[in-house]
């Protein structure tokens, strides 16, 4: 049994153990016990899904699933046969709305269909654990791999059919084997956003600014898994991210030396490094 696979069936047993205690009766607690709870779920949910991530490349002499969520027929999935994904299939189908932006979502059933009919799910068994239970409802996928592992790249992440290669840094992954420095426990491969949203998590490499907004979760943070298999909740020092994340803005570039180091703190984790 591989490591990936003993650490799986640990953090099932942590998944079960605190979703038993999420769907009992947490009033006793307080709201602050409730999010804790929801915080450990919406943890050991991105655990397993990096383990999962991490299974699919052991079966596919290293090579990462297309990190990319389709964005075509609603509850479908399908295979490109042509661009930086041919041949790979995206990772889940098409489960987000157009409208997704203004809080429009496909039918529950619709997604659920979207996310079996994905390269991933023989691995995780359960669309529950694509989903924070403190995510916006009606969304049945809350989680997105970056766009580094095998999802969209940005400009200078990539040549040709490979990512760019900075000393021993791969920008854009395609294999686990490419993961060098920074090592795998310092990649992001999944982060939580709290609602369903298409493609990959965004983030600039060559400019000091975000793509898709800071995802500000679980107490002005967020959770995140890396390419070990490890979790972590990470806190924003900027009021500006928070600000901005929970805004929604797009493109987001910003000015102070918090909300900076909130930026570089990502596109690092994201790709390997800074390219600004």
């Amino acid at each position: 049994m591989t490591h990936s696979r003993q650490f799986a069936k640990r953090d099932a047993v942590v998944v079960l153990l605190v979703a038993s205690l999420l769907a009992g009766n947490l009033s006793a607690v307080g709201t602050a016990g409730r999010e804790r709870v929801k915080r450990a779920v919406c943890l050991a949910n991105l655990k397993q899904m990096a383990q999962a991530w991490l299974l699919y490349a052991d079966d596919n002499d290293d090579k990462i699933v297309n990190g990319e969520a389709e964005y075509g027929t609603p509850g479908t999935c399908t295979t490109p046969a042509w661009g930086h994904h041919a041949k790979e299939k995206w990772w889940v189908g098409t489960d987000c709305h157009p409208s997704y932006q203004v809080g429009k979502n496909h039918p529950r059933e619709v997604q659920i269909q979207a996310i079996r009919a994905g390269a991933l799910f023989r691995y995780t068994g359960d669309e529950n654990l694509y989903h924070c239970p403190a995510g916006i409802a009606g969304s049945v996928r809350t989680y997105s791999i970056v766009d580094a592992m095998n999802g969209l790249y940005r400009d200078g992440t990539r040549t040709g059919g490979s990512g760019v290669k900075v000393g021993e840094t791969v920008l854009w992954v395609k294999k686990t084997t490419e993961i060098v420095i920074p090592g795998p426990a310092e990649r992001l491969v999944l982060v939580d956003e709290g609602r369903v949203t298409p493609d990959s998590c965004g983030v600039h490499y060559l400019h000091p600014r975000w793509w898709d907004p800071p995802c500000v979760r679980h107490g002005a943070g967020t959770n995140v898994s890396f390419a070990d298999g490890h979790g972590e909740h990470w806190k924003w020092e900027g009021a500006e991210t928070i600000t901005a994340g929970l805004a929604g803005i797009h493109q987001y570039e910003p000015t102070t030396p918090e909300g900076k180091r909130d930026l570089r703190r990502m596109q690092t984790a994201v790709w390997g490094r800074i390219g600004y």
